[in-house]
């Protein structure tokens, strides 16, 4: 059976490693900005999105609402994780397309948890 395709859209270094060690059942995929996690959303049509909000290039927003907003990718369940805390800042998430808006610090426990849930509908 194939692997599940993760992409995973984060400015960190250190942050993609770790997201990658942790979803290693899957096939994961990297972008380090948001216009790069746009070409690679729309090349490898990953099953799940993995999307820091504050990126160069193209903030989060702008990604989800470019990939959710478009009939060929918005059924990819995308998955915000950010430090932006703030209910304007959740609104917002929800507004642009995203499936879970999910604040650091997180438990990566919950965060596979999530993941295996949207990729088992």
């Amino acid at each position: 059976m194939d692997k599940k395709k993760i992409l995973i859209i984060d400015d960190e270094q250190a942050i993609l490693n770790m997201y990658s060690s942790a979803l290693g059942d899957f096939e994961v995929i990297t972008a380090d900005n948001g216009e790069e996690g746009i070409i690679v959303a729309r090349k490898e049509k990953p099953d799940l999105i993995i999307l820091d909000l504050m990126l160069p290039k193209l903030d989060g927003y702008k990604v989800c609402r470019l990939l959710k907003f478009d009939e060929r990718y918005k059924h990819i369940p995308i998955l915000m994780l950010t430090a932006k805390t703030q209910e304007k800042d959740k609104i917002l998430g929800k507004e642009t397309g995203a499936d879970e808006y999910i604040t650091k610090p997180f438990e990566m426990d919950s965060l596979m948890e999530k993941v295996k849930a949207y990729l088992s509908k």
